[in-house]
């Protein structure tokens, strides 16, 4: 009986598969339909092709800007005994790139096994059709890497040319050199992400297009997740076990005798610079190919109106590039005529200003072109313009209401951390650390708010008739789902400014290190040959002090962009599951049309909360989020066990700077705990990815959704904490200027508390979220079309053995060891 309902069951799915060639269609099979017909009437009839080669110019300029914004920064002047320390920064990071470098082409070899056998194996693809799709993973990567690269290189030449502006005693001018290579990155990050979309959309034949943006984007979240959290596992133990020897000798900030210190300035940029960089694109990129998978799928009956829409999508994109650089560059006029003479001021306020303009311009702009592109398409209800400016406006203006949200609980000027302060005062680092989780609890419950509302906000205006009318009949629940993902859209509106922002704060905080390291203070004659050399007379005293006020600013809007990068993983993942609804969907309605019992149900029914294949899978996921959790802690806490430990055997007190030796030391300890934490990882997501489809792909729709939300406020819970507890210590440095007390003390113990959660596994989730949801869709594929039950189920309980391995792993194998065997 067993044997003829699996006969029945595999007749069901061979049959759909005939039947149905159209509705068996997932993400991995969207076919993309004629752009070279496309013609906007409300741009006298020009074409889409034309408006495609005008964002490849867009891209040009942008990239040109970010390379220009380099050599002007490098030309800067800069002393010799800084340029150095920041010389010596990068070639560590360097080594440090190579390193990741190769550990990426391993796990690549992965990836493209599973991508070569489903679109070979499973689809009979040509060999040649196959390469391509593998080449597109391969220049997602190198797109992660090569602006990874970028941004860690042009922030190791601002850091130093920060450190000596400081000197100038112009605080204006020496912020806006992390601003401007900031600006620089951002710029450059999108521009080359959206170069390579566009090539990929208009010069690969059209049977490859949809294949190659799924490659693409699996390239490029795979290279995020290992940047994003090898660097984030990395920065944290070179912080904590530099942090605490000021704690253990009585050290000042940066000392050059600590042997961790090179290892911590090379982290916030492993950690801070590479990592969100690399996020940046693969969220701009996965973002959109997700979109563009929707509009395949669900119109794929109207392939002249789906058309309308994708060069609609890249038209926004490119005019993103112009708004942010005409908004950076309205910010700087204002912010020079504002702050330009001040010899003191909030260095949040400059940042604060460009988001907001940036957001205001870009929705100013989003209706503009909207109107043109869409309002006098004859193949569009003439509402759906504004419907989609709304829409995607409730995303953008998302982009500057977070920040201001996040401010709350992370800004020195907050509440929250002044209150994380005055614990530390009298309960100290107890009271402190109980303090930013309450911080942290509190951010999650209004930030999950605000997002609600915007979500909220875009399934109502879904609901407008001329949008409604872009849906399938059987397909109108999807509506909300193309709001949703629209709303993601607009949160990288203004991409480059977050980035921007967000790049601002690892400059900031290397430019202290710089200061330090440099022993300028110190040298013979110092202030004559500068006078002498650069004419002006140096300040050493407030340009500390300016340094320190700019790190403050750096960590509240590190902070800022982190929810705003995890918001659009778990807004936009919505829109990426529709590809594996499509399928199932398409699936059961050929399953119905056969006439044959099959094992495939109604996807709008079988996803109701009531179903326990979904309750079960948002069980699973939460678990999984909370084991990444601990995994990615776990790893921080034993490097830096093992970094704090060789620190304290080779500290030497009476030297002036640490050795090279044992600088290096420190680089490696850090560097292999964070490939060893990696591993375990990513072969854990890997697996419970690829394991879970083969048991029940409704169950692995849940999974999905469970990892989205559950991840969603533990991000936001983690990362506001952290800083909370970082900016604390912010705080009793330069407002209170009690450095070296016991107040200090137990603010640097909270800070090192929050570092993991702020740096490591918080914005981790990002990418790790996306990635799963990107090879999830190969994974349900390769699942519903085996037919075979007891081999599907043998695969599920092989690779789901092999996660629990490592799940092992991840603890008992990364360990703190009994004292008596604990040696560096």
């Amino acid at each position: 009986m067993t044997t003829n309902k699996l006969r029945i069951q595999g007749a069901a799915v061979a049959l759909a598969t005939f039947l149905a060639p159209s509705l068996h269609a997932s993400e991995a099979d969207i076919k993309i339909p004629d752009l070279t017909q496309v013609r906007f009437d409300g741009l006298g009839g020009l074409s889409g092709l034309t408006l495609m080669y005008l964002g490849i110019l867009v891209c040009f300029v942008g990239a040109v800007f970010g390379l220009l914004q380099y050599k002007q920064t490098k030309a800067l002047p800069v002393h010799s005994s800084m340029g150095n320390v920041s010389n010596t920064i990068w070639e560590t990071c360097k080594t440090y790139l190579f390193t990741q470098g190769k550990f990426l082409a391993i796990l690549w070899v992965l990836i493209a096994a599973c991508i070569f056998y489903y679109f070979k194996v499973l689809e009979g693809n040509s060999l040649s059709h196959v390469v391509v799709v593998l080449l597109a993973s391969v220049l997602g990567i190198l797109g992660s890497y090569g602006v990874a690269w970028f941004g860690i290189r042009i922030n190791t030449v601002s850091n130093s040319r920060t450190a000596f502006s400081a000197l100038k005693g112009n605080p204006f001018a020496t912020l806006g050199i992390p601003l401007r290579s900031g600006m620089s990155v951002g710029l450059l990050l999108v521009c080359v992400e959206l170069f390579f979309m566009i090539c990929i959309l208009i010069f690969l034949p059209r049977s490859l297009v949809g294949p190659c943006f799924i490659g693409f984007a699996i390239g490029e979240s795979l290279g995020a997740s290992v940047l994003r959290i090898c660097g984030g596992i990395f920065t944290k133990i070179a912080d904590i076990g530099s942090d605490l020897m000021k704690i253990v000798f009585k050290l000042p900030e940066d000392d050059p005798k600590n042997p961790g210190v090179i290892a911590d300035c090379t982290g916030d940029n492993a950690g801070d610079s590479v990592g969100p960089t690399a996020d940046g694109f693969e969220t701009y990129g996965v973002t959109g190919v997700a979109l563009i998978s929707f509009l395949a799928l669900a119109l794929a009956k109207s392939p002249d109106l789906c058309a309308v829409l994708i060069i609609w999508l890249f038209t926004m994109r490119a005019l993103m590039i112009v708004t942010s650089l005409g908004s950076y560059f309205i910010n700087q006029a204002i912010s020079q005529a504002i702050y330009g003479s001040k010899k003191d001021f909030d260095f949040e306020a400059p940042l604060t200003h460009l988001v907001w303009i940036t957001s205001a311009v870009s929705i100013a702009i989003t209706f503009l072109a909207s109107y043109f592109l869409l309002a006098h398409q004859t193949l569009i209800l003439p509402d759906l313009w504004w419907v989609l400016s709304v829409i995607i406006s409730c995303g953008t203006i998302a982009g500057a209401v977070i920040p201001e949200f996040t401010k709350v609980f992370v800004s020195t000027n907050s509440r929250h951390v002044k209150e994380v302060t005055n614990c530390s005062k009298h309960g100290g680092a107890s009271l402190n650390i109980l303090s930013g989780l309450v911080a942290g609890n509190f951010s999650a419950f209004w930030m999950g708010l605000v997002i609600m509302l915007l979500m909220a906000a875009s399934y109502y205006f879904s609901q407008n008739p001329a949008l409604l009318a872009l849906m399938p009949a059987k397909f109108l629940f999807a509506a909300p789902i193309f709001g949703f993902g629209l709303v993601a859209f607009g949160f990288l509106g203004m991409g480059p400014v977050t980035i921007a922002v967000d790049s601002y704060g690892p400059v900031t905080d290397n430019a202290q290190s710089v200061y330090e390291l440099s022993q300028i203070e110190g040298r013979p004659g110092i202030a004559a040959e500068i006078e002498k050399e650069f004419g002006f007379k140096p300040d050493f005293e407030n340009a500390k002090y300016q340094l320190e006020k700019g790190d403050g600013a750096g960590n509240t809007f590190k902070a800022t962009a982190k929810p705003v990068l995890i918001g659009t993983a778990v807004v936009g993942a919505t829109t990426m599951v529709f590809g594996i609804i499509m399928l199932l969907q398409g699936l059961y309605d050929a399953q119905v049309a056969s006439g044959l019992a099959g094992p495939f149900k109604e996807v709008v029914s079988a996803l109701s909360i009531v179903q326990p294949e979904i309750i079960l899978g948002l069980i699973m996921g939460g678990s999984v989020i909370y084991w990444f959790t601990g995994a990615s802690c776990q790893a921080v806490v034993t490097g830096a066990y093992r970094a704090v430990v060789y620190i304290k055997e080779n500290m030497n007190l009476d030297a002036t700077t640490a050795s090279e030796k044992d600088s290096k030391e420190v680089v490696r300890i850090c560097t292999v705990y964070a490939q060893k934490g990696m591993w375990n990882i990513f072969i854990v997501v890997f697996c419970f990815a690829l394991a879970l489809p083969f048991f029940n792909p409704y169950f692995f729709i849940g999974y999905l959704i469970g990892i989205a939300f559950f991840g969603l406020f533990q991000a936001i819970f983690m990362a506001n904490a952290g800083g909370a507890w970082d900016n604390a210590k912010k705080i009793v440095e330069v407002e209170l200027r009690q450095k070296g007390t016991e107040l200090h003390a137990a603010t640097v113990v909270g800070d090192t508390v929050g570092d993991p959660f702020k740096d490591t596994s918080s914005v981790a989730m990002n990418p790790v979220i996306k990635f799963t949801t990107l090879f999830g869709l190969l994974a349900v594929e390769i699942a519903v079309t085996m037919t075979n039950q007891g081999l599907k189920t043998g695969i599920g309980v092989f690779f789901f053995a092999v996660a629990l391995v490592f799940v092992y792993r991840s603890f008992y194998a990364m360990r703190i060891p009994e004292e008596k065997d604990a040696k560096a």
